[in-house]
């Protein structure tokens, strides 16, 4: 008799020679190991692949430009929750305003920075050519730096790279006499 079960990771057992199939069982291992960010990426991808099938009219991945990505990020901002003040807010430049105001909710500059990471990395993983990578354009740097900049300004919080601290083994050594003291 030849009997088939499947579990919660569609593995499939045939008990008459009790194999499994391979496929799906590294499918399923695959996407219960997978990082994070391998998730999110995938939802990300997924998420841009449905804007284009509605974008009027559609729109092919391999007619996607910069100024698609553009107007990607600018409809994600009706989804943001990051308080972006207007110059004309009377807490434009407070990190911690005292009172609520009208000023627009918008995507945070670093959530869209990962975000076009993630794309980008995705678009050349689905077969993209790194030169055609529209998450790559001038354009789309620009945008990125000028949220980024603007945010800044309206929130009272400066950016700044995060600097690399060199190794322990090249930081300078401090001598210590016998009395404790450093020499």
């Amino acid at each position: 008799m030849d009997f088939s079960s499947s579990s919660s990771h569609n593995i499939i057992i045939n008990n008459n020679n009790n194999s499994i199939n391979h496929h799906q069982q590294q499918a399923a291992t695959t996407s219960s190991s997978s990082s994070r960010y391998e998730n999110q990426k995938r939802r990300d991808w997924k998420t841009f692949g449905q804007y284009l099938n509605n974008h009027r009219p559609p729109l092919a991945l391999s007619r996607c430009s910069g100024a698609h990505v553009l107007e990607f990020l600018r409809y994600l901002d009706q989804f943001g929750k990051t308080k972006v003040h207007t110059a004309i807010c009377p807490f434009y430049g407070l990190p911690n305003p005292p009172a609520p105001c009208p000023c627009p909710l918008r995507q945070a500059w670093g959530s869209l920075d990962a975000l076009v990471g993630r794309l980008r990395a995705a678009f050349e993983e689905n077969g993209g050519k790194p030169e055609a990578n529209p998450f790559g354009a001038r354009a789309v740097r620009l945008y990125l730096r000028e949220v980024r900049d603007l945010q800044s300004k309206a929130r009272g919080i400066s950016y700044e790279k995060k600097r690399k601290r060199p190794p322990s083994s090249q930081l300078p050594l401090t001598h210590h006499t016998s009395h404790g003291e450093p020499s």
